[in-house]
């Protein structure tokens, strides 16, 4: 993968030799990324980290599961720290997961656009978190989010550009790295010192 892209592209092959290994942080369990990913949702990262504590500690064993979080009542979830708002965002998510309706075995047979179509049908789901799941969970390979801040800006360093380049002009940047644009995103991410992404461990 490092050896393809630095082949196709020479600048991103220095940058790839700056930062070394591909090492996201992943979270294998769909549901508990997509919740993590809700309760960071124009928070800071301390302000979410402290409200999944305290969800966790009101699920049985501490463990944040979908049958845990649907026996909690908003009330709960609101003494977590939660919004009416996340609250029915993370209760509605929880239910379509116990239900069956959402799996980590159905996510994980589905195409990256079928996983986006299937999550963003709930509240509180947007293309971008869908494409963080594709990324930091799913470990899909070819995700490239153009509509994500963070990316823009390290293109734009990247390139040296004047200006943060727009959706098209990303869209005809990432086709030179298929089929591994995930991995052109991370090293980029890093070239800013970091995505700022949900990485919650399970």
């Amino acid at each position: 993968m490092a050896r393809y892209l630095s082949r196709q592209d020479r600048r991103l092959a220095a940058l790839i030799r700056r930062i070394g290994p591909y090492r996201p942080i992943i979270t294998r369990n769909p549901f508990t990324a997509l919740v993590g990913s809700i309760i960071h949702q124009q928070v800071s990262m301390g302000a979410a980290a402290a409200m999944y504590r305290r969800l966790k500690n009101l699920c049985p064993r501490r463990r944040i599961t979908s049958a845990g979080v649907v026996q909690l009542d908003e009330d709960q979830l609101r003494r977590a720290g939660l919004s009416r708002q996340k609250a029915a965002y993370v209760r509605g998510l929880a239910e379509a997961f116990a239900s069956g309706e959402l799996s980590a075995r159905k996510l994980r047979t589905m195409s990256d656009e079928e996983v986006i179509a299937a999550t963003t049908r709930l509240k509180g789901v947007g293309r971008w978190t869908a494409e963080m799941l594709l990324i930091f969970c799913l470990e899909r390979p070819d995700v490239w989010p153009v509509d994500d801040l963070g990316l823009r800006k390290a293109v734009q360093r990247f390139l040296r550009l004047d200006a943060l380049p727009d959706h098209a002009a990303l869209l005809a940047l990432g086709e030179r790295w298929r089929p591994y644009r995930t991995y052109a995103t991370w090293y980029l991410w890093r070239s800013l010192e970091g995505p700022v992404a949900p990485n919650i461990a399970s």
